[in-house]
């Protein structure tokens, strides 16, 4: 019961979907529950919100909250007390997905009420993690935007599937049903502990043109599809309270015919590919799916593409609609014409690609909708733009400087070791024992961080081997490491 009022009373405004008081345009007592919901913060912090954008500041004030919430309120279950004051985290990490702002947590790694939880690649082959939660409370994967509050330390497996390989065509097309966020398979260790999930999806809400009452939660067990309505819709997430678990992600069910548009937050990518005589560019307009995203990227490193920095399109785009790329110069674009739609990671990506000869000038990229001829989306690219020349060109900087520079971007972002050991076996850098002692780390990141010391104490010579290697094994890391380097 506690933990019911609680989290009713740290809700966000289901109108406007703000968590402070004096913020909130909705009748009066909408503000009144803005109100109550922030008394217990404010009473223990002694100092009242700021009126600026949710930041790191907002993050450590809920975590504080959280903290005297938990000690004042524990929630009993058998003959232990948990404590749960953790719904004070949910909106505010919310808001920080939604603002676009870069969360304190690295891309494989759980924002916690604790701190950071590292998450462990299990079976790459798979796509399967493995995350151990140690205490109550409600943990975010910001990259992904999946969500747990748990009332008791759990371990749980996380992998990723594709929507058409469990959901057919005709049931797309002729029930009008559509893929609205990532398809997981969840199992979590013990069971009985999960009080919510949040799964993400890219609907649009605030558009006010989708009824919550479309969203439906599809688990895929032996006997087929099963649906489950989901206890509430959110931007950005809907939430499953004492879920179930199985393959499971939100799907979006309309009326046949109706012609309904469904808005969805949509991203632009762009990457480059260098060649002297003809530069190409690569351009996706997709879902926001951080796995999608990824999936992309992986892809795009494959062939050396270097992904460059823009902006999203401002404003939600039409699910299913078609667009138009052009730009102000006589550019070769094949193929003209993008489809907005959902495709699993994994499957192939639909993309423009932009031939831009050897680019002297500025170029401009827009995207306009079809039908109404509507820009929705423009960008700027600068001959600057490309100083890094070839993703798969050296770094200005020598192995040393360079891996001293990034090197915490390197501990952060390095995946796969194994091809890396190779190379420094082979090189006489390391000893098979000390290729097995980096091996038998529990976590990705622990194993970074030691290949990094070990190679670091071997000097000069060792650091080379690393740099040779690293840009042999992942040219898309290095590039965009080198990219930074020229824009300081």
């Amino acid at each position: 019961m506690e933990r019911d009022t609680l989290k009713k009373e740290m809700h966000r405004c289901t109108r406007c979907h703000l968590t402070r008081p004096g913020e909130c345009t909705c009748d009066a007592s909408t503000v009144d529950q803005h109100s109550e919901s922030t008394k217990l913060s404010d009473e223990s912090l002694k100092s009242p919100p700021s009126s600026h954008d949710t930041d790191i500041d907002d993050i450590n004030m809920a975590q504080t909250a959280m903290k005297w919430i938990a000690r004042k309120l524990p929630l009993k279950k058998g003959s232990e007390d948990t404590s749960l004051g953790v719904a004070t985290l949910v909106p505010i990490q919310a808001a920080q997905l939604s603002a676009g702002v870069e969360p304190v947590c690295k891309s494989y790694q759980f924002l916690g009420p604790e701190g950071n939880v590292d998450i462990e690649l299990i079976d790459k082959s798979a796509n399967r993690y493995s995350a151990h939660f140690p205490a109550a409370g409600f943990y975010l994967w910001p990259a992904v935007g999946l969500g747990f509050l748990v009332t008791a330390a759990v371990t749980v497996k996380i992998a990723f599937d594709s929507w058409n390989q469990r959901l057919g065509l005709t049931l797309q097309h002729q029930e009008q049903w559509m893929a609205a966020g990532p398809l997981f398979e969840i199992s979590v260790e013990p069971e009985g502990v999960i009080a919510e999930i949040h799964l993400p999806h890219i609907v649009s809400l605030p558009a006010n043109e989708v009824d919550v009452s479309w969203f439906q939660v599809a688990h895929f067990k032996d006997e087929g599809m099963v649906l489950e309505p989901p206890s509430r819709v959110e931007p950005f997430y809907a939430v499953l309270e004492n879920p179930s678990f199985s393959l499971m992600g939100i799907l979006l069910r309309f009326a046949s015919g109706t012609g309904v548009s469904v808005p969805i937050t949509s991203l632009t990518l762009i990457y480059y590919h260098f060649h002297p005589e003809d530069i190409k560019f690569h351009l996706y307009l997709i879902p926001s799916d951080p796995l999608l995203t990824k999936a992309i990227d992986d892809e795009e490193a494959k062939f050396h593409g270097v992904r460059l920095q823009t902006s999203p399109p401002v404003d939600p785009l039409n699910f299913g609609s078609r667009y138009i790329v052009s730009s102000n110069a006589h550019l070769e674009i094949i193929p003209e014409e993008l489809k907005l739609s959902y495709r699993s990671p994994g499957e192939i990506q639909i993309f423009s690609k932009v031939y831009a000869g050897r680019m002297k000038e500025p170029i401009i990229l827009e995207i306009a909708e079809k039908r109404h001829k509507t820009l929705v989306w423009r960008t700027l690219v600068k001959p600057v733009d490309l100083q890094f020349h070839s993703a798969a060109a050296p770094p200005p900087l020598s192995g040393k400087a360079f891996l001293k520079e990034h090197r915490r971007q390197l501990q952060a972002r390095l995946g796969d070791l194994n091809g890396v050991l190779d190379d420094l076996q082979d090189s006489d850098v390391f000893t098979e024992e000390e290729k097995e002692l980096v091996q038998q780390c529990p976590t990705q990141q622990r194993r970074n961080e030691t290949l990094l010391r070990m190679v670091e104490k071997k000097g000069h010579q060792a650091l080379g081997v690393l740099f040779q290697s690293l840009h042999r094994r992942d040219p898309y890391l290095m590039s965009y490491l080198s990219q930074q380097s020229l824009q300081q």
